[in-house]
């Protein structure tokens, strides 16, 4: 396991943390809400606060956590681009859910299955952002070649079109002004409705191509708008492996702010924690939290999606290998430059020190 180089430990009195959250299924989110990490902070004499509550913090932490004393928790992608090529990191902890993403056509085409789609046009975007990890591409790419994959078909079978898209959301204005929470980001655009975190459907729609990869809650929408139908769901599947889509969930933190305050660390694993146990323990108000900040319909769609999840991270095997596959694969493709040992990533002991922490 890693393990950090010996530094001076420094008072955490007045220390200025920050954290960033995907709009995704974790207690963070949740926690944002709550603000049992902020009050684990305070027991110390230190802040936390959400990283774009500051004029003077851009986006791009939240992809190349270029920010000091910086907590990251969301889809893995980033997270391992970061720690393979940019800055080094720590892995603190991870949280699975078993979704694999679908393959979506037009509802009123001759598609039925996947195999239907040999020969056709399958979009796959491109963010045109050079300053930001591109984990839908990757995500999507992936999710085709593990369904290529189960139904003995290659790339040679099909299209891929390469669709470019302008991604560049950071600069709308109303997403400059501070904001306290991440909640404040996604009901300011509508984040069930907003087709920039759907690059393809237009494209789909118009027919310009014939199918396209999509993720668990957007196509529900999608679905119950008439216009499309999933002909291919990777969450079926009995296969663990083919679940991994910018997932496990990963939260890290900046390695040199884990030596000079570890304390703060734990403290807000400690947070973290807590939540996740009253998720476990309180799925329907969870749901409520989480239904702001996340792409299904309903609030009920939302309840019945995190019925089975685990909402407590941990550094368990499972997980550990799981982010093996998702790195392996960014390897061998090329969104990552530089190789890295997942288990020599994680590093477990303030997850250890947090849980004994709340059992005192």
């Amino acid at each position: 396991m890693a393990t950090t180089a010996e530094a001076p430990v420094l008072p955490a009195q007045g220390v200025q943390a920050w954290y960033t959250h995907c709009p995704v299924y974790h207690a963070g989110n949740v926690d944002a809400e709550l603000g049992w990490t902020l009050e684990e902070y305070k027991k110390l004499g230190a802040r936390i606060d959400y990283f774009r509550s500051s004029r003077n913090n851009d986006w791009w932490p939240h992809y190349r956590h270029n920010l000091d004393n910086l907590f990251r928790f969301g889809g893995c992608c980033p997270a391992i681009h970061v720690k393979a090529d940019l800055r080094p990191t720590l892995l603190l902890a991870a949280q699975w859910l078993h979704e694999g993403g679908a393959m979506i056509v037009r509802s009123g085409d001759p598609i039925y299955r996947f195999a239907d789609l040999k020969g056709r046009r399958i979009g796959i975007s491109r963010s045109m952002s050079n300053q930001k990890n591109d984990w839908w591409r990757i995500t999507e790419e992936r999710g085709l070649d593990m369904m290529l994959k189960v139904h003995g078909m290659t790339r040679a079978d099909i299209e891929v079109v390469d669709m470019p898209y302008h991604d560049d959301w950071y600069s709308d204005p109303r997403m400059l002004e501070p904001l306290d929470r991440p909640s404040d980001i996604w009901i300011k655009r509508d984040i069930k409705n907003d087709l920039a975190f759907r690059p393809l459907e237009t494209a789909l729609a118009e027919g310009q191509i014939d199918a396209c990869y999509s993720a668990d809650g957007m196509f529900l929408t999608q679905e119950r708008s008439g216009n499309f139908k999933v002909i291919e769901n990777l969450a079926h599947y009995p296969d663990w492996t083919l679940q991994v889509a910018n997932s496990p969930y990963t939260l890290t933190c900046d390695a040199e702010f884990a030596e000079k305050h570890p304390e703060l660390i734990v403290a807000y694993l400690k947070g973290i924690i807590k939540t996740g146990r009253w998720c476990n323990e309180n799925k329907r108000a969870a749901a409520t939290f989480l239904h702001k900040v996340t792409f299904h319909p309903t609030e009920e769609d939302t309840y019945e999606a995190i019925k089975p999840m685990d909402f407590v991270p941990t550094l368990s095997p499972f997980n550990l290998a799981a982010l093996t596959i998702q790195k392996d694969y960014m390897l061998e493709k090329g969104f990552i430059q530089k190789d890295f040992d997942v288990t020599q990533w994680a590093a477990p002991k303030f997850l250890e020190q947090a849980l004994a922490g709340l059992a005192n």
